[in-house]
């Protein structure tokens, strides 16, 4: 399994190698309290965004992880972060997660073409047999999202987690398996040609 960092080309979104310099351009984006009520730690500060990129950076070191910068390719603008993560080489499987995108950029196509791209690389050059996606139970929007893309829903893990509220989250798990991905390409692919002036 191939884990060295990847720059990932779309029409909407380029997904770039993580570094310290997108730190300035990820706190301008990501320090919106909306952005993190489903993820079990949240990015409230300049200080805190850049550990949030040193401690994924060092995952990445340890071959855990490989973090990306979304960026908005018309304008070069960063307009989030999601990574690969959870990887077990031996078993040729990884996760895609930790992802968030600023507001103005929800509900386009920009979610729609990393998911493919992460997706597109992570079975025809990684030679993943499978890829796990998961999500916050009570978190019905990213629930649909994921199943909008074709992964499937395989069950909940029970008191999974204790996000930075303190409250107790049970995560819902979903998953592509290598046979699947052929049909779920030519579905992303049909979606995104049909994205009308940047939405999905």
């Amino acid at each position: 399994m191939n884990l060295s960092p990847v720059t990932l080309q779309g029409e909407y979104v380029r997904l770039e190698p993580l570094s310290e310099a997108h730190h300035e351009a990820l706190t301008q984006a990501g320090l919106d309290p909306d952005l993190w009520q489903w993820i079990p730690f949240r990015v409230t500060t300049r200080e805190e965004m850049l550990h949030y990129i040193r401690k994924t950076l060092d995952a990445q070191t340890r071959g855990t992880e490989i973090p990306f910068a979304t960026v908005e390719p018309a304008s070069g603008r960063v307009v989030g972060s999601t990574r690969y993560m959870n990887i077990d080489a031996p078993n040729r499987h990884v996760e895609i997660g930790s992802t968030w995108i600023a507001q103005p950029w929800q509900r386009t196509a920009v979610n729609t073409e990393a998911k493919y791209l992460m997706l597109r690389h992570a079975f025809e050059t990684m030679d993943c047999i499978r890829v796990e996606l998961k999500t916050d139970s009570m978190n019905q929007r990213s629930r649909n999202a994921i199943a909008r893309i074709g992964a499937k829903e395989e069950g909940v893990f029970r008191n999974h987690m204790l996000t930075w509220s303190g409250r107790i989250r049970h995560s819902v798990y979903f998953s592509i398996i290598d046979s699947e991905w052929p049909l779920v390409k030519a579905d992303l692919e049909a979606k995104l040609k049909k994205a009308p002036q940047n939405r999905s």
